[in-house]
Order: C-alpha cells, then structure tokens, then sequence
C-alpha cells in the first residue's frame, strides 16, 4: 500500500521494455525472421543500458 505512489527507477523501466521486447521477440520468431532479429538487437541494447546503469 505504501508503494502504492512509489516511482520507478529508470532501471526497473528498462528492465519492463526488455522483457516486452522480448516476448514480442519470441512471438516473431516463428513467423518473420528478419522482423525477429531486429528486436532481439533492440533488446540487447536495452540489456546493456541496464547493466552500464548497475555498475
């Protein structure tokens, strides 16, 4: 409850928008190949900006 007006941290962002882009990732992969591999590098951008924000 105490949470309840608690704003995210620009890491738990990024960590909610890779995990979004990798489903749609997983979803692409079996259908479109090429549309795939353009979110799997999208997310590994993310994935980076995540860890350079942790360190």
């Amino acid at each position: 409850m105490f949470g309840l007006f608690k704003k995210k941290s620009e890491v738990e962002k990024l960590q909610e928008k890779y995990e979004k882009l990798m489903k749609e990732w997983h979803a692409l992969s079996t259908t479109n190949r090429g549309e795939s591999d353009k979110k799997y590098a999208e997310a590994q951008k993310i994935q980076d900006q995540i860890e350079a924000l942790q360190k």
